[in-house]
């Protein structure tokens, strides 16, 4: 007489409907979303105002700043690459780019933007590619939670990274002021999408406690 594995074959076991599992796993992965956008969203505020109103700032002390932004924004990268809602296609496309977020906030580390040039061009790459990164996953995803959000923010983001590379700051100051708007403008955006996807988790959670 055999035995069966299955923890819900048992009289008194009800086996979870497959789209119950399947609501729980996106609610979970909404949840963890919102939490992180919010988080991301919030340090970017602080890193905009901090360099806009830092009297004396030097390139050593914004380096480091944006070596630390990049160096987040490359984890936090890498860890959505592998989310339930990244196509296939666009995992390895992830983790690419967000392996040369971190290299690039190492490079502002190491103090090899030895000009506001360079600087510049390091923090703009890395916005560049992050803004691709959500633009291809908000159009390639159907289902995903605050889509149009998800996607306006990758436009903005992959914009703030060109205005960055095609315009030669040479002044600290002006790059530090036009770095600090886009930080502000990024900020609020993602706040704004992160309650966006806040308010979609709760109605999904209601939605799965009422059937």
């Amino acid at each position: 007489m055999s035995v069966s594995s299955d923890p819900y074959s048992g009289p008194h076991r009800d086996r979870p409907a497959a789209g119950t599992r399947s609501g729980l796993t996106v609610e979970a992965l909404a949840n963890a979303a919102w939490q992180v956008l919010a988080a991301a969203g919030a340090a970017s505020i602080v890193l905009g105002v901090l360099v806009l109103v830092w009297p004396h700032v030097t390139l050593a002390v914004v380096g480091i700043l944006f070596g630390i932004y990049l160096l987040a924004s490359g984890v936090f990268q890498i860890a959505g690459a592998f989310g339930n809602h990244v196509p296939g296609a666009l995992r390895a496309v992830g983790f690419v780019s967000g392996a040369i977020c971190i290299m690039l906030g190492l490079i502002c580390f190491r103090g090899a933007a030895e000009s506001t040039f360079l600087l510049g061009l390091w923090i703009g790459f890395g916005w560049l590619l992050q803004g691709v990164m959500l633009t291809a996953v908000a159009l390639s995803t159907e289902g995903l939670p605050a889509r149009g959000w998800q996607l306006f923010l990758g436009v903005i983001t992959a914009a703030a990274g060109i205005v960055l590379i095609v315009a030669p700051f040479h002044s600290l100051t002006v790059l530090t002021v036009v770095a600090g708007i886009w930080l502000l403008v990024l900020g609020a955006t993602g706040i704004v999408h992160a309650f966006q996807l806040r308010s979609l988790t709760r109605s999904l959670s209601g939605s799965l406690s009422g059937s």
